[in-house]
């Protein structure tokens, strides 16, 4: 089995917690939001619980849909679960960490994390604990993003020195996740995509993308001021290029998000 421990600056999202659902605001990921509640719906979860549930997004939209659910969520950071905490939904909401989940076994009917897998320092660790405290036929699902998709493009790895290497160090591969997925027991493993992801910007327009902001996204939130001035400097040089030149310049992002489940035997 491959093991695997994130060795990179960990990032402190309490001071991006305020600004973190603006995201949502750009592009409010349906998608994603639907393959919850259609993964709830088919299994019937009476109890619920996401893992880096941050600022409460997928909670909040699991409880619109479904009332009757208990939901659950864990994160690390306090300033992300006291925005979880703003909203009229009752959620059960406590802070630790993915690596020592402090629930008694078959406490849940699904487990799931969305675009968090890769902050977590042990995510091996995680799926083996999920495995414990999912109740038979429970499923955890996994959903995110792999930079080693060569179909998924971005604009900030171009520009940004060190985000691309970076980023492959630390996203798992879905192979990867497979494989601790067997190890841990999971059986019935199938993925999916479930969200395609398309902001382009032309020219100017790029230096309005809210993505673009450094607390934003970790990629840039990571960098130090003078590696993130720097990949600012580098794409206002290439605007003022192409403007020079009389040409059109396009900033891609074409990111897709997929889906892995298992299913506890």
């Amino acid at each position: 089995m491959t093991q695997r421990t994130s060795h990179y600056p960990r990032l402190d999202y309490d001071p991006l917690a305020g600004q973190f659902d603006q995201r949502y605001r750009a592009n409010p990921l349906s998608g994603v939001e639907q393959t919850l509640v259609d993964l709830s719906q088919t299994l019937g979860s009476e109890r619920i619980l996401e893992v880096g549930c941050g600022t409460g997004r997928w909670l909040k939209g699991l409880a619109a849909r479904d009332s009757k659910c208990q939901l659950y969520g864990l994160d690390a950071s306090q300033g992300m679960l006291k925005i979880a905490r703003n909203g009229t939904h009752p959620l059960q909401l406590l802070q630790g960490r993915a690596g020592q989940l402090p629930f008694t076994t078959q406490s849940f009917g699904l487990i799931f994390c969305v675009n968090a897998l890769h902050h977590f320092a042990e995510p091996d660790s995680f799926i083996q604990q999920t495995q414990q405290i999912l109740k038979p036929g429970g499923v955890l699902a996994v959903i995110g993003q792999v930079p080693q998709d060569r179909r998924n493009r971005w604009y900030v790895y171009d520009f940004f020195a060190g985000t691309y290497e970076q980023d492959l160090r630390r996203f798992p591969t879905w192979g990867v996740v497979t494989e601790w997925m067997i190890a841990a027991g999971f059986e019935q493993i199938h993925w999916q995509p479930v969200e395609q992801i398309s902001g382009d910007k032309i020219g100017q327009a790029v230096l309005d993308d809210p993505f673009l902001q450094k607390k934003a996204v970790s990629q840039l939130a990571l960098l130090s001021e003078e590696a993130y001035a720097a990949g600012i400097a580098k794409i206002k040089q290439a605007i003022r290029q192409a403007e020079a030149n009389q040409e059109i310049i396009k900033f891609e992002t074409q990111l897709r998000l997929d889906l892995l489940t298992g299913t506890r035997p």
